[in-house]
């Protein structure tokens, strides 16, 4: 997994989050009543940047299990299932 800190940098986040709170926190104030839904995002900048540490600990390629797959491939022990692949890709958009 590749988190991608120039696009959305926890910075960004915590500011888009702020920005949502108030306007939230806007609409409420103006008396605004109905059936429309409403979220509130609160962000602790600590604890993304905690997360995003987390994150960037983990190597971007696990060679361990690349080579693995490489070998049970070269020595035709990796088999698929084409039924199973199918489904699967069904499944997921169904």
């Amino acid at each position: 997994m590749r988190i991608d800190l120039v696009n959305s940098s926890a910075g960004e986040l915590s500011s888009e989050l702020s920005s949502q709170q108030v306007s939230a926190q806007g609409a409420a104030q103006t008396g605004k009543t109905g059936t429309e839904d409403r979220a509130t995002f609160t962000s602790d900048s600590t604890s993304v940047n905690s997360l995003v540490s987390a994150a960037l600990k983990f190597p971007e390629v696990r060679q361990d299990k690349v080579d693995g797959l490489r070998q049970a491939v070269n020595s035709g022990q990796y088999q698929l299932d084409p039924a199973k692949i199918a489904a699967s890709m069904v499944d997921e958009y169904a």
